[in-house]
């Protein structure tokens, strides 16, 4: 995180009006970090680990929030993983403008103005354990409005996470030979737009799936795959739609496609990718005129 505060500042004269917000899980929660300079513009925000001390009559960070009112409830998507479906959380908001003293082996960092916003889930499924946060933040945060977008800000690694799993497990960026840092850095690069298509696919195709598919595929590619699909070597004249093209791709990649089955994630969709790929090369040579 420090290391990415840093890339961020250094990426700021490149973006003069663009607000820069580093985001860290836990291992984030470091005093030093919060404590850094940095340049106006730069912020950071990170899911608190510690109940550090704090300037307060409760004297530490988390009694401190808890003891203001609740600001409301709000409610929030919780992905689907390994078996747990996905379900919706209902959440009681909290936050609150916190002032943080030093670890007593850090004497030296001075006392640091946090915006905190806690959230806990109030009623969790059985044998589930309840999400709670407490996300700290240098962004001021003064009204239910701004915690709620500081809170959707931090869920955003959901996705990221997802994300990071296609760079490294679909594309097998870590496992690649590359030889010299500099290639490293242009296949890493190619990758990391492969693996945005791949999850922005994945999650159009669940938020908007009656779209034309053609918005994520280039006209010989869903003529390709519905010609592999149907086993016929003429495409429709009507365009199919981006949930029937990804359901396609996706059993390609190995998904079974049953009446029960969640819709299909990054993983099957990655795979059936890369036979589309093949089959389009295919379906491309034998319709070029000779």
């Amino acid at each position: 995180m420090d290391e990415g505060l840093a890339h961020l500042s250094a990426l700021k004269s490149r973006c003069e009006h663009t607000q820069l917000i580093g985001i860290g899980d836990r291992e984030s929660d470091v005093y030093e970090l919060f404590a850094a300079q940095r340049p106006d513009g730069v912020d950071w925000l990170v899911r608190a680990a510690w109940n550090r001390c704090a300037c307060h009559p409760q004297r530490y960070l988390w009694q401190a929030v808890l003891d203001t009112p609740a600001a409301g409830q709000t409610e929030l998507q919780v992905p689907a993983r390994g078996t747990r479906p996905q379900r919706t959380a209902h959440l009681t908001l909290r936050y609150a403008c916190v002032r943080l003293r030093p670890p007593q082996t850090r004497t030296r960092l001075p006392e640091l103005d946090v915006f905190a916003v806690h959230v806990i889930e109030d009623e969790p499924p059985a044998n589930i354990e309840p999400i709670e946060w407490m996300l700290l933040t240098s962004v001021p945060t003064h009204s239910p409005a701004q915690a709620l977008e500081r809170l959707q800000w931090y869920a955003r690694r959901w996705t990221i996470e997802t994300w990071h799993r296609v760079l490294k497990s679909g594309c097998r960026i870590e496992a690649r030979q590359f030889g010299t840092l500099e290639r490293f850095v242009q296949a890493t690069s190619l990758f990391a737009v492969i693996a945005w298509r791949i999850l922005y696919t994945t999650r159009l195709a669940r938020l908007d799936g009656d779209l034309p598919c053609e918005v994520v595929l280039q006209p010989v590619e869903w003529q390709a795959l519905y010609c592999r699909m149907h086993r016929t070597t003429r495409p429709p004249d009507t365009v199919p739609s981006l949930h029937q093209a990804i359901r396609w791709i996706a059993t390609l990649g190995g998904y079974l496609n049953r009446r029960h089955d969640p819709p299909p994630g990054a993983t099957v969709i990655w795979r059936g990718f890369l036979v589309l790929h093949e089959i389009t090369e295919m379906f491309r040579f034998f319709n070029s005129d000779p």
